[in-house]
């Protein structure tokens, strides 16, 4: 893990004023404040909503929610009703390389703070607005990351065939969209260095979902019929479900017809690779049915964890259906580093790995209000500025 006496972050220099809240924004202005970024965090008085989304909270009665999306970055409480709030806003988004905000469409121009207010302040700030569905007609529609999970699309091939359409376990989309914010401010980083002018970045929870559906949208354009839920199944490979051993679940994803080989041959059914039924993939997809019952048969016979180590000997994709401790744990055996320290707290690791820039665990999650009377023109307040 990198630490503070390391050298500067690849994004050390650039200022962020955060108006964003919740999930999708923090995501994205958390991702920055990794590589060293100045992010300040502008607050309501009474805070960002998951400041009270309780429990579970940590050893100092945070909550965590809060937390996992919050860490590197400075906190500064402004009414925004107030003149003096307003002020000290726009004196903050004229300060800044990137503005960030998540209100609903309209909101930042009352508070005259909507990106043509800034841009007059600031011709070189980078603006991201992240809404839920747009700014036209779904400019009134509340984006809740559950919301968009159904009218999107995702609820409707999640969840067991003959059951409810169920979500994603986590608020998923947010963080989709959250990445895509992150990609979007540093195209436009990118661009501002050829014409030194910033200018609008948005992103829109239902898109990000849609763009992700990747495979299922193409399925759905291609054939003009929507994918049905299939469970743990997958709609164009077998077997790749979830499957029950003799004493937990575990998960096979044989991907061609050499890894089928190999996972009959290790479950003492060779003959099924030959069976005109289960020779190809198509035709292992065609009766995938009567395949899962000659396999869960087998599979009977030991537990998970032993079927995982024997089929990883013969290269056979398979692994135990862990809980996320036991992932955790998972991560930390194959030396990924999944976990960062800070302040004597635990958060989970920025994912991105740069050979020369790695992200940087500076400061825990700040306090409500912790930085005010900040001088925000003074560099040796945060990271510093970058040079203009």
């Amino acid at each position: 893990m990198t630490s503070e006496t390391e050298r500067p972050g690849v994004l050390a220099g650039l200022r962020v004023a955060d108006f964003s809240r919740v999930l999708a924004g923090p995501y994205a202005t958390m991702t920055l404040a990794d590589f060293g970024a100045d992010v300040i965090k502008i607050e309501s008085p009474a805070g960002d909503d998951t400041r009270h989304w309780k429990p579970p909270v940590d050893a100092a009665g945070n909550a965590t929610y809060f937390g996992s999306v919050n860490r590197n970055k400075r906190s500064v409480a402004l009414d925004l009703t107030s003149e003096a709030g307003l002020a000290e806003a726009r004196r903050l988004a004229a300060s800044a390389d990137v503005v960030i905000e998540n209100f609903r469409p309209g909101v930042m121009a009352r508070f005259g703070l909507a990106y043509d207010d800034v841009r007059a302040l600031n011709p070189r700030a980078v603006y991201c607005s992240i809404t839920g569905f747009g700014t036209g007609e779904g400019a009134a529609l509340a984006g809740y990351d559950l919301l968009v999970q159904a009218v999107g699309g995702l609820m409707s091939i999640t969840g067991e065939p003959e059951g409810e359409p169920a979500k994603a376990g986590v608020a998923l989309v947010d963080v989709l969209c959250g990445q895509n914010a992150v990609a979007g401010i540093l195209l436009a980083l990118r661009e501002r260095e050829r014409t030194g002018r910033g200018q609008l970045v948005e992103v829109n929870l239902l898109q990000s979902l849609l763009a992700a559906l990747t495979n299922q949208a193409a399925s759905t354009l291609v054939t003009g019929r929507a994918p049905r839920r299939l469970g743990n199944q997958h709609p164009s490979i077998a077997p790749y479900a979830v499957f029950p051993a003799a004493d937990r679940d575990l998960v096979i994803a044989v991907g061609n017809d050499k890894q089928f080989r190999a996972l009959t041959a290790e479950l003492g059914i060779p003959g099924l690779a030959d069976d005109e039924r289960y020779a190809t993939n198509e035709a292992r997809v065609a009766h995938r049915e009567h395949l899962r019952a000659e396999l869960e048969a087998a599979l009977a016979a030991a537990p998970a964890a032993a079927w995982v180590g024997r089929f990883a000997a013969r290269g056979v994709p398979a692994g135990l259906v862990n809980d996320v401790a036991e992932a955790i744990a998972f991560a930390e055996s194959l030396g990924l580093e999944p976990v960062a320290e800070i302040a004597q707290s635990r958060t989970v690791a920025n994912p991105i790995g740069l050979s020369e820039s790695a992200p940087a665990y500076r400061t825990p999650p700040p306090a409500l209000d912790q930085h005010a009377g900040a001088d925000w023109n003074d560099a040796s307040t945060g990271q510093g500025k970058e040079s203009r």
